[in-house]
């Protein structure tokens, strides 16, 4: 009976956490927007006065003062935001924190009625801890990957405007309309900026640390010495998105040579974990010595550990950086 109770209660405690991160992101997303708006009333006083605008200094990243405090200290929030912005996820890091907590304590309860032993609850319910960073982590690397796709498409045009006389921040901005997102997004936010009076160097800096891709940093750095050294712009760009097609070229044949290697270390990686959910499902008092004796813990500790590095080695012999 107190496993059942148990179980509830943490059920309980997950949905007030989750629908109190929920409503705190809503209340924090209508702040931002009441500030974005402040912002572009105070445009002139902040250019001429100096204005500081204090949330830079005290972002909030959470809707939970403590969990906000603590991280306020650990100094997680321009890292943190910044990643998030990266991975297109609107969610704050403290609701992925309490995401986090909250489903490995309904996974651990579960987990704990169903095998009646803390030990392989308390070990299985971690696991799914950094799920949802791994997630936000997943949807960066999707999102830098497209960006870095539409790189050269954007490059040819860029060319044919300079090409036609437009100066570099038309043609940043020609391009910025006709891009789709991300890539679009960002070129916008650099064409804005060179239009608020930004310079050059410092908007595509700011392009730089939005989009950290290799290939947006060959078209920066080319940009910038042309604008030292002189030269043709268009011949510039259009070697660079030559290079850009090529460098991208060779990607994907090294993602098709490695293709089986990839494939293999998730199979390898899944088949323990499987296997033993259906032989749990076929015969539970067979598998369960894994986690009610202690040479059966030991071994399945042992084969947690084995199973992880074995899936990080293949990740790192498969791994080849272009």
């Amino acid at each position: 009976m107190l496993p059942v109770v148990l179980c509830i209660c943490l059920g309980i405690f997950a949905a007030a956490v989750l629908v109190a991160m929920a409503g705190g992101t809503s209340r924090t997303r209508r702040l931002g927007l009441r500030f974005a708006a402040l912002d572009r009333v105070l445009a002139s006083q902040d250019a001429g006065g100096g204005i500081a605008d204090i949330r830079k200094d005290n972002p909030k990243m959470s809707a939970i003062p403590w969990l906000n405090r603590w991280m306020t200290k650990m100094n997680l929030g321009p890292v943190s935001s910044l990643y998030l912005y990266q991975s297109g996820v609107t969610l704050s890091i403290g609701a992925l924190l309490g995401i986090s907590l909250a489903g490995a304590a309904v996974l651990g309860s579960v987990l704990y009625w169903q095998l009646e032993a803390a030990a392989p609850a308390l070990l299985l319910s971690t696991g799914f801890l950094p799920l949802p960073l791994l997630y936000v982590r997943s949807r960066r690397a999707r999102r830098l990957s497209k960006l870095e796709q539409q790189l050269p498409d954007a490059l040819g045009m860029m060319v044919s405007a300079l090409r036609v006389g437009h100066s570099l921040a038309a043609s940043l901005g020609s391009a910025a309309r006709e891009c789709p997102d991300p890539l679009g997004a960002e070129l916008r936010k650099c064409f804005d900026e060179q239009n608020y009076g930004v310079d050059v160097r410092a908007a595509l800096m700011n392009l730089i640390a939005r989009a950290p891709v290799q290939d947006l940093r060959i078209f920066v750095a080319a940009v910038l010495i042309q604008k030292d050294s002189g030269g043709n712009l268009a011949e510039v760009l259009e070697k660079v998105a030559q290079t850009i097609r090529e460098r991208f070229r060779l990607k994907m044949q090294v993602r098709v040579h490695t293709a089986q290697g990839r494939m293999t270390g998730w199979v390898l990686s899944l088949l323990p974990v499987v296997l033993g959910f259906g032989m749990y499902l076929v015969s539970p008092e067979g598998i369960s010595v894994l986690w009610t004796r202690p040479v059966g813990l030991k071994l399945l500790y042992t084969a947690i550990g084995m199973d992880a590095l074995g899936a990080i080695v293949i990740r790192k012999i498969v791994a080849i950086r272009i």
